[in-house]
């Protein structure tokens, strides 16, 4: 992912967890990976697979395109 698609992706999943009233935690769980991995994606530490990203978009019910800053 390029840097300024992973700077969307940083802000819109930590955006949309929080509009959902859930925790890092939280995701993590409904994921099954560790509360840190969720972290280092907020803070463009990290990329994603695109599995990872359907998951993730399903989750937080959003679009991917949106969640990656292709769309607004």
């Amino acid at each position: 992912m390029e840097k300024q698609r992973l700077n969307k992706f940083c802000e819109r999943i930590s955006e949309l967890r929080l509009e959902k009233g859930m925790s890092r935690q939280e995701l993590a769980d409904k994921l099954h990976i560790s509360v840190r991995l969720v972290g280092y994606w907020e803070k463009g530490e990290r990329e994603c697979s695109l599995d990872m990203l359907i998951k993730i978009a399903n989750i937080l019910d959003t679009d991917i395109n949106y969640l990656i800053g292709f769309s607004d």
